[in-house]
């Protein structure tokens, strides 16, 4: 195979591209994010890779037309429905992503909600600022029930570290037959009886990638069907949860907090009531931005590792179903 043709859509200055010398002999490498420069690129390309996280977006339905020969897009990212435009969607170019490099932060800041919550640790750090010895009871998380919507890569990472903790695992997903036999779940139920889920459970993790199914999946009745006791948290994408009905819930008490990472529109707004809620925690969408190793890092080692099955015709890994959106 001849050197591919690889259009970066990133700043030319970025770090993370440091990765990208691993395969400056095996390709021919042109970086921009100036939409002009790369849609003059874009007609020999064989491999595109968007960044999306890094410097001013580019227009990427204008550059996909350009692309004349485009034989893989690869996504920087693991949420990729700012991608998925009907024309390339409908075409035969595959997609693949970051799905699963950022799994471990996430369900770490899940078991960091789970214990901020039933440990108390709002009113430990408020009393120890006040200097105030306040002695006071808190939970077990053992024989709690997390219940996860979305049980994919994130999803099934926070069951591994919920599971030694005593935790007990609950699932809803599209496809629950995929996870039949999974050691992990003490019960899997379709997505469609996700409600029956809720009744259940003390812990909600939000881990589903955003379609038009998941858009405000939990909402008004998933807050009611839920335990007033309930701790939700959001580490997935954050249209998954209507934030309106959220605000609602924790203001009314009919859930007792949430710890989220995610938000509906980021930056959150700075008159959002949930800033200032002592029943949330919030993470401004940096629970994956890890160091040593570096979050981008890892996910431009992903790219690379399928750079390299492009070249030797091996099946890609990560690769999306354009049709469900993940």
């Amino acid at each position: 195979m001849s050197k591919p043709n690889l259009l970066v859509l990133s700043p030319p200055d970025h770090y993370a591209l440091r990765n990208l010398e691993a395969i400056k002999d095996a390709a021919n490498i042109f970086v921009s994010n100036e939409e002009a420069a790369a849609k003059q690129f874009a007609p020999t390309a064989d491999i595109i890779l968007y960044s999306g996280m890094t410097g001013k977006a580019v227009n990427f339905p204008d550059v996909f037309a350009a692309g004349g020969q485009v034989k893989w897009i690869h996504s920087l990212s693991a949420g990729v429905e700012k991608l998925l435009f009907p024309a390339f969607a409908e075409s035969a170019v595959p997609l693949t992503n970051a799905r699963g490099v950022f799994k471990r932060s996430l369900a770490e800041f899940v078991v960091l909600g789970m214990l901020y919550f039933t440990k108390r640790v709002r009113r430990l750090v408020d009393n120890q600022r006040a200097s105030k010895w306040d002695n006071f009871s808190t939970e077990f998380i053992n024989n709690k029930v997390m219940g996860i919507v979305g049980y994919g890569e994130i999803g099934r990472e926070c069951a591994l570290l919920a599971k030694p903790l005593g935790v007990k695992i609950y699932a809803a997903r599209r496809n629950p037959g995929r996870s039949a036999n999974d050691p992990l779940l003490n019960k899997i139920f379709p997505a469609d009886k996700m409600h029956e889920m809720l009744h259940e459970i003390d812990f909600l993790v939000a881990a589903a990638p955003l379609t038009p199914e998941t858009h405000h999946v939990i909402s008004d009745a998933a807050f009611q069907a839920m335990k007033p006791t309930a701790i939700v948290m959001n580490v997935g994408r954050g249209p998954v949860i209507d934030e309106a009905a959220l605000i609602r819930a924790l203001q009314t008490k009919q859930i007792a907090g949430a710890a989220l990472d995610v938000f509906e529109v980021e930056p959150l707004a700075a008159e959002s009531p949930l800033w200032t809620m002592e029943n949330v925690l919030i993470s401004p969408h940096c629970t994956d931005r890890t160091v040593n190793p570096d979050w981008l890092d890892l996910s431009m080692q992903c790219f690379v590792e399928n750079f390299w099955r492009f070249t030797k015709g091996q099946p890609l890994e990560n690769v999306v179903d354009k049709k469900a959106g993940y």
